[in-house]
């Protein structure tokens, strides 16, 4: 279908979603979309945001899907694309009028400049990272219940999951989610008092409260523990980071004890994260059935998926453009953790800043010196394994039958080719003779439905092992 088209149906689609959909919702997601085209029932959007797809998809899925069938009169797939060239041209058209808007500042405009001061004092007092919040986190199969479970807690704060323990390896995210908590309740429930605190930093401050006897213990109680403990018990949210730090130290462990007893008790919503689950942190059992009390999710390290939606973010909040390769190089490489895949983009727009380079995929292979350790792996093998396994014939998986075993099968391929070789969508579009947004959905696909479909995960592991063993 010519583009010509697509925009009078989009424009259909954009009035029903003005009518479904929050005004700031609609006008910081969906108004920008660019309809690009609309082939075998799949309707492609552009966005000039990163991490657009990701936000709309998990939120606005059911909305948009609605919309469309009002105005089609039938049902119909979707996807949203991150356009490079349409970013640039939106961050240009941006900083010109950000240059206009400076001229004339209306009064309404000083009053939210005001309320937005007054936020940013009250995330000063809770001890947040501006940078952490919920819009900035991209959500994969790795962190998808964590996240689930966060939003939940943010918008109906001691209501469930209270507390919540979230566990998993440094860098992972967990801080990120967590303190995102506090931002949304901070925005959305400015009555509430919120609080993040390191457990490295909770026990420095209370050790300090005690005097020390002249034989070098510590007295009980100053006067300054009472002033401690009214202090963490007048939060009606209190997030506290690592806790796993209080191994060993028995004062802190029963101050903790007492202090989580009381606002559990007067229904203020803890959250927890530590880098392993409550159970395999040596403590008193009466202080780990307070952590299981609720629910406790794990955060598992990133997809590729994921991890290149990560350094896209991370490019868009710098304002810096980098090429699709080089994206696809850090995150093929850099796996274990984000707080990784964060140094090492880092690294390389940093110096390239310095030396005054263009960031290709040469100098980043220069900066971070490090290739993949991986076997390389063809399409072609992928392809023939998952064949095999189905009883079919590779020409089958890359023809345009739509018998529902070769469609399925086709997807499945498409799934491993990206998963196991970090591939190109436009070279595994090219193996499979498909178009790249095509190839897009496939993979979509098999990871939604991978979630919650055992069979499905048993089928994708033994093709996996298959080819592992090539």
């Amino acid at each position: 279908m010519e583009k010509s088209e697509l925009i009078p149906i989009w424009s259909e689609v954009k009035r029903e979603l003005r009518e479904l959909l929050p005004d700031h919702v609609f006008y910081s997601w969906i108004e920008g979309l660019k309809p690009n085209s609309f082939e075998d029932n799949l309707f492609v959007l552009n966005t000039v945001h990163a991490i657009a797809p990701q936000i709309i998809k998990q939120n606005h899925n059911d909305t948009i899907i609605k919309a469309f069938k009002k105005v089609l009169n039938r049902d119909i797939k979707y996807s949203i694309l991150y356009d490079d060239d349409l970013a640039r041209q939106y961050q240009k058209d941006m900083k010109k009028e950000a240059a206009k808007s400076r001229l004339y500042i209306s009064n309404e405009e000083e009053q939210s400049a005001r309320v937005m001061k007054n936020l940013t004092h009250m995330q000063s007092v809770a001890n947040l990272d501006l940078k952490y919040k919920f819009e900035n986190f991209v959500v994969g199969n790795n962190n998808k219940r964590a996240y689930g479970c966060a939003k939940m807690v943010s918008e109906n704060p001691a209501e469930k999951f209270n507390p919540l323990f979230i566990y998993g390896a440094p860098g992972l995210g967990k801080t990120h989610i967590m303190q995102a908590i506090g931002h949304y309740i901070i925005f959305n429930r400015s009555d509430l008092k919120v609080r993040y605190v390191k457990t490295v930093d909770f026990v420095n401050e209370f050790m300090s409260k005690f005097s020390p006897a002249a034989d070098g213990r510590f007295k009980n109680v100053t006067p300054e523990i009472s002033k401690f403990r009214q202090k963490y018990r007048n939060f009606d949210i209190l997030l506290i980071d690592d806790i796993q730090f209080i191994e060993g130290k028995g004062k802190t462990i029963d101050e903790v004890f007492h202090i989580f007893d009381y606002l559990l008790n007067k229904n203020k919503q803890i959250v927890i994260t530590s880098d392993r689950a409550p159970k395999e942190i040596s403590l008193p059992e009466r202080l780990t059935s307070r952590f299981i009390k609720g629910v406790v999710v794990e955060i598992t390290p990133p997809e590729l998926e994921v991890r290149i939606q990560i350094l896209k973010n991370l490019a868009e909040v710098r304002g810096t453009f980098v090429e699709q390769d080089v994206i696809e190089y850090i995150a093929q490489n850099f796996r274990a953790n984000v707080r990784e895949l964060e140094g090492a983009f880092n690294n390389i727009v940093t110096f390239a800043e310095i030396e005054g380079e263009k960031i290709t995929l040469e100098y980043a292979k220069n900066v971070l010196k490090c290739e993949l350790e991986k076997k390389a792996l063809s399409y072609d093998v992928i392809a023939q394994k998952t064949a095999e396994f189905f009883s079919l014939k590779i020409d089958e998986l890359k023809s345009s039958a739509r018998a529902q075993k070769i469609s399925k099968a086709r997807q499945i391929a498409v799934y491993l080719c990206r998963e196991m070789t970090g591939g190109s969508w436009e070279s595994i579009a090219e193996f499979f003779n498909k178009k790249h947004t095509t190839m897009i959905y496939a993979r979509d696909n098999i990871a939604d439905d991978i979630i919650n479909d055992k069979e499905l995960e048993n089928t994708v592991n033994s093709i996996k092992n298959l080819i592992e063993e090539n």
